[in-house]
C-alpha cells in the first residue's frame, strides 16, 4: 500500500510487497522503518546494515566452501565446548568486523569467543549485540541448511563503557532480532517489534528482496520437531506430549515429526508451516542445551512478534534474565496452542512423586 505525498513514496509496512519493477530491499525496508520512529537517529539502521553486508559475505563463502577448502575442523573449541569447523571461524570473524565497523555498538558476544568483545572508546555506540556466526555447523560438511542469529539491546548506561552486564539482559529488552538462512536460498527473517518480515537475497543484484511479508505463524500446526535422540533424558511432560503427537486420540491426526539439527532451519520452518520446535530441559541437561542470548531469545522474540508463543515449559523464556552470557536455557516455541499444550502437561507434574 503506498500514498503519495509531495512526490514522496510512501509505504505501509504491514502490507509490504515487492514486485519485479519495484523490489522493496532490505536496506529501503530499514529506512522507512525509521521513517516512523522521529526520534531515531540512524544508529540502529547503520547496525541491521552491517549484519545485513555480515549475512551476504557468509552466504558467499557458504556456497564456495568446498572449493575454498573451507570444510573440515579448525583444530579449536568454542565457549560452549563444540569443535570449531573452518566456517565457523571464518563467519565469526566476519561478524566481528562488521560489527565493530558500524561504530554503533559498545559490546557484543559471540558463541565463538569465550569473554565479551570489547569495542575501542573512539567506536563506540549505545547497542549491545549477541550473535552465533553459524549455527547447525554440525551439519556444515552435509551442506545441510545452516544460518546466522542475532538479537540487540541498548546499552543499559548509555556513555559508559560496554560491560559485562550490558549483555546480561532479559530478552523482554531487545530491540531487534534476526536471523539469516543459508540454504537453497539466502533469506533473512528480522523483527524490530513491529511484526516479522522475510528477505531473500537475489544474486543477480546483490540485494536481500522482501518475498515474506508480515509472517504469521499458524496457531495449530501438524509438525513437531525435537531430537528424537534424547528420549530416555527427556521429563515425564515432554514424552507425554510427544507419545500423545505419535498416538493421537480417536478422531484427531497424528503430528508428522521434522528435525533437521540446524535450530534456524528448525524455527524457520515452524515460523512458516506452524507447528512446535522443542529442546526442553532433561535429565542429561537439566538447565536445557540452547543459549539464552543469541539463540533462545531471538528466536523466541521473532515467534512472538509473529503471533506464536515461546516458553520454557513454565514460564515465559523472555522473562529470563541470564546470569553468564553463554548460559543456556530450555526452549519450546511455536504455534500457540501447541506450545500450550506442553505447558499445561509441565503445569500438571509433580517432579518429587
Amino acid at each position: 500500500q503506498r500514498r503519495v505525498h509531495g512526490g514522496c513514496t510512501h509505504i505501509s509496512t504491514t502490507t509490504m510487497e515487492s514486485s519485479d519493477n519495484d523490489p522493496i530491499t532490505l536496506t529501503r525496508f530499514i529506512l522507512h522503518e525509521q521513517t516512523e520512529h522521529p526520534e531515531a537517529q540512524g544508529d540502529l539502521t547503520i547496525l541491521l546494515t552491517s549484519i545485513q553486508l555480515a549475512c551476504k559475505v557468509i552466504s558467499s563463502n557458504c556456497r564456495k566452501a568446498g572449493i575454498a577448502k573451507l570444510y573440515g575442523l579448525a583444530g579449536a573449541s568454542n565457549s560452549s565446548g563444540d569443535d570449531q569447523k573452518k566456517l565457523d571461524v571464518l563467519s565469526n570473524e566476519i561478524f566481528v568486523n562488521a560489527l565493530k565497523f558500524s561504530t554503533k555498538l559498545c559490546v557484543m558476544a559471540s558463541e565463538e569467543e569465550e569473554a565479551p568483545i570489547q569495542i575501542e572508546r573512539h567506536q563506540q555506540g549505545k547497542y549491545v549485540v549477541a550473535f552465533d556466526p553459524l549455527d547447525g555447523s554440525s551439519n556444515i560438511d552435509a551442506n545441510v541448511s545452516i544460518g546466522s542469529i542475532w538479537g540487540i539491546w541498548k546499552q543499559k548506561n548509555p556513555g559508559s563503557k560496554g560491560t559485562v552486564e550490558d549483555l546480561l539482559q532479559a530478552g523482554t529488552e531487545m530491540v531487534s532480532a534476526g536471523y539469516c538462512l543459508y540454504g537453497t536460498s539466502t533469506q533473512i527473517v528480522m523483527s524490530s517489534g513491529r511484526g516479522v518480515n522475510g528477505f531473500t537475497l537475489d544474486p543477480s543484484v546483490g540485494e536481500f528482496i522482501l518475498t515474506h511479508p508480515n509472517i504469521r505463524i499458524k496457531d495449530r500446526g501438524a509438525i513437531y520437531s525435537i531430537n528424537e535422540g534424547n528420549a530416555q533424558t527427556w521429563d515425564p511432560p515432554v514424552a507425554e506430549y510427544v507419545q500423545s503427537k505419535k498416538f493421537p486420540a480417536p478422531g484427531e491426526k497424528a503430528y508428522s515429526l521434522r528435525y533437521v539439527g540446524s535450530m534456524v532451519a528448525d524455527v524457520h520452518r515452524t515460523l512458516l508451516y506452524g507447528g512446535i520446535f522443542l529442546y526442553p530441559a532433561d535429565k542429561k541437561s537439566p538447565n536445557g542445551k540452547l543459549r539464552l542470548l543469541y539463540e533462545c531469545f531471538p528466536m523466541a522474540y521473532l515467534i512472538e512478534q509473529a503471533g506464536g508463543k515461546a516458553s520454557t515449559g513454565r514460564a515465559r523464556i523472555l522473562e529470563t534474565v541470564p546470569t553468564d552470557i553463554h548460559g543456556r536455557g530450555p526452549v519450546i516455541l511455536g504455534s500457540k496452542l501447541d506450545v500450550e499444550d506442553v505447558e499445561r502437561r509441565y503445569a500438571e507434574w509433580n517432579p518429587s512423586q
